[in-house]
């Protein structure tokens, strides 16, 4: 008796499944429309065919989606994901950007790739087809690389600083403020040196820390950081000197990190700022840039440091003296 209830129950449970599915698609969205106002310029047609394929089903105005993708509930979580991606990086508005944007954009995009984040796993895995081979990501490498002068067209520091000695230090005569509110603070010069590093655009980049950070860098304390920590990286153009040593040459940009996890919700926590040039131009037009243009890059690539870069390692960590007294004991 009980086994027959049972073997009544399937066809009922299954009713029930189906009318819910149904149910949920009255509540479906498609994807908002957008128009496209201008493609990739001047981009190889190879580097294009790679992109189109992989990438802009979500980073574009122009999805191909397919039928499971419009269905509800996956359809909510692919609408989520392509409004995202189309705020940090859309193809389909790329005569937006600047050209020094593109040029960033496509560092990005050999960074995420190279370390294996986009496209995402977890769509990679339902559209294999979207897929990079190792050899594609050695095209965009190629051509992220071809984007920055080769190494042989680093000038010589001694001319650089003669002809421009007003555009190795920033010089905005009012204190400058991010669209977000955050200031730029000149006493970040005084601020301990935690970290340098160089990118294939041929720029130098010394990374400061205050003295919040610094303490939470050497009790290994930042997962969390502490509030109050603030980061500032220093962007300069490289030169080379006659004996060949690569030295910091004009000014570039200086960008900013400060963690406040109340007021900094939407990105993690941490407030950003970008000021460029001699005249320290904020980066944006609107608060929304961090959400749009910092944080998608440090949520992929830095979660493991708190979402911060060049987070220098201690010689003597904690885990390594652990295990050197583990060898000593035994």
């Amino acid at each position: 008796m009980k086994y027959t209830k049972k073997i009544r129950l399937i066809p009922i449970t299954f009713l029930c499944i189906t009318a819910g599915f149904i149910f949920l698609q009255f509540f479906n969205r498609q994807v908002e429309q957008k128009p496209v106002t201008g493609h990739l310029r001047n981009v190889p047609k190879q580097v294009e065919m790679i992109l189109e394929r992989s990438c802009y089903n979500c980073h574009s105005n122009e999805q191909r989606l397919s039928a499971f993708d419009q269905i509800a509930p996956v359809s909510w979580i692919v609408n989520k994901d392509i409004a995202r991606a189309r705020e940090v990086m859309n193809f389909s508005e790329w005569d937006k950007l600047s050209d020094a944007e593109h040029k960033g954009k496509f560092y990005a995009i050999f960074n995420m790739v190279n370390a294996g984040k986009m496209p995402l796993p977890s769509y990679a895995l339902t559209h294999p087809g979207a897929k990079l081979s190792p050899n594609e990501v050695e095209i965009i490498k190629q051509y992220a690389l071809s984007l920055s002068a080769s190494d042989s067209f680093i000038p010589p520091h001694d001319s650089i600083h003669k002809e421009n000695k007003d555009q190795s230090e920033p010089s905005a005569k009012a204190t400058p403020i991010s669209p977000n509110g955050i200031k730029y603070n000149d006493d970040f010069k005084n601020w301990k040196v935690i970290g340098m590093s160089t990118l294939i655009d041929n720029s130098i980049r010394v990374i400061y820390g205050n003295d919040i950070a610094v303490k939470a860098i050497e009790q290994e304390n930042f997962h969390p950081w502490p509030d109050g920590s603030a980061v500032a990286k220093a962007v300069f153009k490289q030169t080379r000197k006659p004996n060949g040593e690569i030295v910091p040459g004009d000014f570039v940009n200086v960008q900013y990190m400060v963690k406040g996890s109340k007021e900094y919700t939407d990105t993690e926590g941490w407030g950003f700022a970008k000021f460029n040039g001699a005249d320290l131009k904020p980066t944006g037009k609107t608060a929304l840039f961090a959400q749009q243009s910092c944080i998608s890059c440090h949520r992929q690539l830095a979660e493991s440091t708190g979402y911060l870069f060049n987070v220098p390692p201690k010689a003597n960590s904690k885990q390594l003296i652990e295990q050197y007294l583990k060898m000593v004991q035994k």
